[in-house]
């Protein structure tokens, strides 16, 4: 792997942020007593309906009743929601690029500041602290192993020079603590995919995943890094449901502006896992075309839909109704993993679509209630873009409510004045061709 190195910005802010935001734990985590942890899990209610036009029937997933998928020891289980795992990643910081480290501290304010935390709801909500680093095997599912050894070799340099830039991956930096904050990344999805699966062994309602970590991860190609992202966090969680819980079929979703190239690569002959990416039509990285949708085996199993700038939430509605659930039920996954870009939101500075904090509420609401519809409620919600810190916090708020079934905010956070007519016609087109293609 060959570095271009350049000075390192100031990274003083850096330790009064580390003490000011909430820092994961890396400790390992001790097993919960039969009394603790494997207790009911709390019952909600089923009549939760999609917020958008479509009704879903029941269709029972092949993760089958017979199947007792390996649990590690260190899971915790808990009766609640959701559970999420923060990693900010405060080392891994240039303070003038838009992935920095104040994203993930700012959505941890807010979810404070709107009583989304254990502090204000109590077991509705569990913060998973205690989860340990992924493994180089964990990470090598994914990546080339010559890529990962590169990229840990290459923290002597980082330490050298300070901060670095990964040539040939796009504006993609590491600094000293870039190696190990991406382990802990992944790590939080690994700790997030078991603490899940083992609560829907005991339980219909299994709590909500959402890993607040960074890097990101969705662009992040096998063979090294890309576009912000370091490891795919999303794809080395999916290959470890697969190896470890027997969750064979993974759905995995990504409404990310940007189209996730690394996570289509991963799996674009893989007939087991079904890739649904939407984002914006000529954004970077100019990948995600209509008409890649797999290879061999897995032909039929990546489904790209490019939006036309301009498109908003009349445009995602209507995709979730005609593309993502006919995907879904067709597909009868075991698990449904979303890559949860937030920068597809009006204000956010690297896009031009238009969605608003309505948009992600409709996403976080009718995901949630697909995955208790086709697999036992087993989805975890990974970040990955998302740049306006004030539409970002604000948007994962909102889709903390939605697993919580509670109501939206939007109506107080948006305003409907700075949004203009969608390109309705161009949005039907991609559409009805999507569904030709896939025979939708």
């Amino acid at each position: 792997m060959e570095l271009q190195t350049f000075s390192c910005p100031s990274l003083s802010g850096s330790l009064l942020f580390q003490a000011q935001c909430h820092i994961c734990i890396w400790k390992k985590c001790q097993l919960y007593g039969s009394d603790a942890g494997i207790g009911c899990l709390q019952k909600l209610s089923s009549s939760k309906k999609y917020i958008s036009k479509s009704s879903l029937f029941s269709i029972s997933c092949s993760y089958g009743e017979d199947v007792e998928p390996f649990v590690p020891p260190s899971t915790q289980v808990f009766d609640g929601k959701i559970i999420y795992c923060v990693a900010p990643a405060m080392g891994h910081n240039k303070d003038s690029h838009p992935e920095c480290h104040l994203r993930v501290p700012s959505i941890v304010s807010a979810l404070d500041n709107m009583e989304l935390t254990p502090k204000f709801r109590g077991s509705e909500i569990f913060d998973l602290q205690n989860f340990k680093p992924a493994t180089v095997d964990d990470i090598a599912s994914v990546h080339a192993k010559a890529y990962v050894a590169g990229l840990e070799k290459a923290m002597d340099q980082a330490s050298e020079q300070g901060l670095i830039f990964i040539e040939g991956s796009g504006p993609t930096y590491a600094t000293p603590t870039t190696y190990q904050d991406s382990l802990v990344a992944a790590g939080a999805g690994i700790s997030l995919v078991d603490s899940v699966v083992a609560a829907s062994r005991i339980g219909k309602d299994p709590p909500t995943g959402f890993a607040l970590i960074r890097p990101p991860g969705h662009h992040a190609v096998p063979k090294g890094p890309m576009g912000f992202c370091v490891f795919g966090n999303i794809a080395v969680a999916a290959r470890y449901a697969q190896r470890i819980h027997g969750l064979k079929r993974v759905f995995i979703i990504d409404f990310d502006v940007h189209h996730g190239n690394g996570t289509n690569d991963a799996f674009y002959d893989d007939p087991d896992v079904f890739f649904l990416s939407t984002h914006q039509d000529g954004s970077y990285p100019g990948t995600g075309k209509i008409d890649q949708v797999g290879k061999l085996n897995g032909e039929g199993a990546t489904l790209n839909l490019p939006l036309p700038g301009g498109s908003g939430d009349i445009a995602m509605r209507t995709v979730f109704d005609e593309v993502i659930v006919p995907c879904a039920q067709r597909f009868k996954p075991d698990i449904i993993l979303v890559s949860a870009g937030y920068d597809g939101h009006v204000l956010d500075p690297l896009a031009s679509l238009q969605f608003t904090t309505a948009t992600y509420y409709m996403l976080a609401a009718n995901i949630k209630q697909l995955a208790k519809d086709l697999c036992g409620g087993r989805c975890i919600f990974f970040l990955e873009g998302g740049y306006n810190l004030d539409s970002l916090s604000n948007s994962v708020a909102d889709s903390f409510r939605a697993f919580l079934d509670e109501p939206s905010l939007a109506s107080k956070l948006d305003n409907p004045a700075i949004l203009y007519e969608e390109p309705s016609s161009k949005v039907k087109q991609a559409i009805q061709r999507i569904k030709h293609i896939h025979s939708l």
